[in-house]
């Protein structure tokens, strides 16, 4: 079905957009001119994320601004001003050095989403280490790998998470030297290298000189799921705060005075490249909710908090939606002047019931982990074609790559041959924009396969239509995105296989109405089990145990004759075709069977 496109007013825009002529803008730009609406470290000594984001509004005599209004789960409420998080933030730094924790070492986060969650990420870039987020929902295996990938050299979490999630793998992290607790410790304060954050940021100095720091200093870790193998740890550095502060701007549209929240955790590059930097960036004021998804609660906090700027994702949308307008309908929720989401494709009833319920229509855009900031999008003052990722931001040069059945791009001579208008293809970026990550962290081959020809692969699958606009068709590989997550399928198929039970593991994404994608999971059985459903919620109680349930699959299914090649690598296109009742395609590689 073909959907009517969206046209926007030329006038009577309540706040004028910062794009108005998109092609005007994308002539004339230059990311040298966009670095100059950062200010760089005082005397010419470089840029720093942080001080960009808080001390610098201070500096300008904007340290009573709110920065933060943060709604805890059960109804405690904080607000927290520029000067005060430039000075928490400052204490947390202060107190890295105290532990001889030096530039460049990581600094992981494993916290809901609480103020100190935010003092860590700004402290921990304040003192050139390098600040990596775990999700909360995490199990103690994703979060062991993680951090020995990263070198972890200290972690700030709760005490029950701590308690559930890292006592038990603290002997398989030897490099993580410092446990910061949040809140109250109730044993001993010296067990196992375990502190009270509390105690040590009152006793940390309250102002920290930011040291010179290179844009190209890593800052960053964000890891990302690939279809084998490990974790990917994305590095990326300071510059990235250029394109923070870009695609605040231009993607979502922000201006002095907005009330921003972004729904996503910081444990997803969204929820710190937008729910904690680029709000900050512009010196605004952002909304942090504790809480879950509660449709009337989300409501409840866009008309008491006045949001005007809201970035979610389509899974919380497809909620709503599901939810019925009704409850809506009940709020005040006339504050909102641009809605924008990400994490999968949005489909255009989702785009369209926003203009229905909320008034306004839903911006999708796209981007990813390793590119560190909005690419595409659908922008304030552009048409929208409901189903579309939009337009390439200024600066960003994206194109459609041709791919043979086996996902080879051909080049020829150091040439590549992009396609056509209308003709589908893989996406892919011209590097140079300010927030490219610049290594798989301690995989630098992995790294260099992402580029053929000059362009970066981001592995997915689009089209462009002649008026340039870009269309997700579907992932180039085996990754599953669920509720705005990648999942290796890798992951799950690993702690799966650790069951006495499970002899092979094949892990897949199979629709899902709500969340996009649902981890869907076949396993054969070692002799000597059988294939009860007694057996299945083991297995799935077991898999949520070890991955948490962000990650863990919603479903099992028993195979005797799991496909698999002559080596004996599971074959998921197989497993998702049958599943879908889709052609199988090539089978030549597949193991012959009895």
């Amino acid at each position: 079905m073909r959907w009517g496109t969206i046209r926007k007013p030329s006038v009577a825009w309540r706040v004028t957009p910062n794009l108005v002529d998109y092609d005007a803008v994308c002539r004339s730009f230059t990311w040298d001119a966009a670095r100059t609406a950062l200010d760089g470290l005082p005397g010419g000594r470089g840029l720093n994320i942080a001080y960009e984001a808080v001390d610098r509004h201070v500096a300008a005599g904007n340290g009573d601004r709110v920065a933060v209004r943060w709604r805890g789960r059960h109804g405690a409420r904080e607000e927290w001003t520029y000067a005060q998080l430039s000075e928490r933030s400052d204490r947390f730094a202060g107190a890295l050095r105290a532990m001889s924790v030096q530039a460049g070492e990581r600094v992981f986060a494993l916290l809901p989403r609480i103020p100190d969650l935010y003092v860590a990420a700004l402290g921990t870039l304040k003192a050139r280490c390098v600040f990596s987020p775990l999700f909360a929902a995490f199990g103690p295996q994703p979060i062991a790998q993680r951090l020995h990938i990263g070198q972890g050299r200290v972690l700030v979490t709760t005490e029950s998470l701590y308690r559930r999630k890292v006592a038990g793998i603290r002997e398989s992290v030897p490099d993580l030297t410092h446990v910061l607790i949040s809140g109250t410790w109730s044993a001993d304060p010296a067990a196992a290298g375990v502190q009270e954050l509390e105690t040590l940021l009152n006793a940390a100095p309250t102002e920290f000189e930011i040291e010179p720091t290179d844009p190209e200093d890593p800052a960053l870790l964000h890891f990302t799921s690939g279809t084998t193998g490990t974790p990917k740890g994305a590095v990326h550095v300071h510059a990235a705060a250029v394109m923070h502060h870009h695609t605040g701007r231009y993607a979502l549209d922000l201006h002095l005075g907005d009330v921003f929240w972004c729904t996503a955790d910081p444990g997803w590059v969204t929820g710190t490249s937008y729910g904690i930097f680029a709000p900050l960036l512009h010196g605004i004021t952002m909304v942090v909710d504790e809480g879950e998804f509660d449709a009337d609660r989300w409501y409840g906090i866009i008309e008491s908090e006045r949001v005007s700027v809201w970035y979610t994702a389509p899974t919380a949308v497809r909620m709503l939606m599901k939810t019925g307008s009704d409850v809506a309908l009940a709020h005040d929720l006339t504050s909102l002047r641009f809605v924008a989401s990400v994490g999968e494709p949005l489909n255009p009833e989702g785009v369209l019931w926003g203009q229905e319920v909320l008034g306004l229509p839903i911006h999708d855009n796209w981007w990813q982990t390793e590119t560190g900031g909005i690419m595409i999008a659908n922008f304030a003052a552009l048409d929208i074609q409901p189903g579309s990722m939009g337009r390439p931001l200024p600066g960003v040069e994206a194109t459609v790559l041709l791919r043979d059945a086996h996902g080879r791009i051909a080049v020829h001579d150091g040439v590549v041959e992009p396609a056509p208008p209308g003709e589908e293809g893989e996406l892919a970026l011209r590097p140079g924009w300010p927030s490219m990550f610049r290594t798989y962290l301690g995989d630098e081959e992995r790294y260099r396969d992402c580029f053929v020809g000059g362009w970066y692969r981001t592995g997915d699958l689009v089209r462009r239509g002649d008026d340039g606009y870009f269309w997700f068709v579907g992932r180039g590989d085996d990754v599953i995105k669920s509720a705005g997550h990648l999942i290796g399928p890798f992951e799950v198929e690993s702690a799966l296989m650790e069951h006495p039970a499970v002899a092979e593991a094949g892990v897949i994404g199979v629709p899902d109405p709500v969340a996009g994608e649902a981890v869907k999971a076949f396993v054969s059985l070692h002799r000597g089990y059988q294939p009860t459903d007694e057996l299945r919620l083991e297995l799935l109680g077991f898999a949520r145990s070890r991955l948490g349930a962000a990650v863990a699959p919603k479903e099992i299914a028993f195979d005797p004759d799991l496909p698999m090649t002559k080596s004996g690598k599971i074959m998921r296109r197989v497993l998702k075709a049958r599943e879908l009742g889709l052609p199988v395609g090539d089978l030549s590689t597949l193991e012959e069977t009895s």
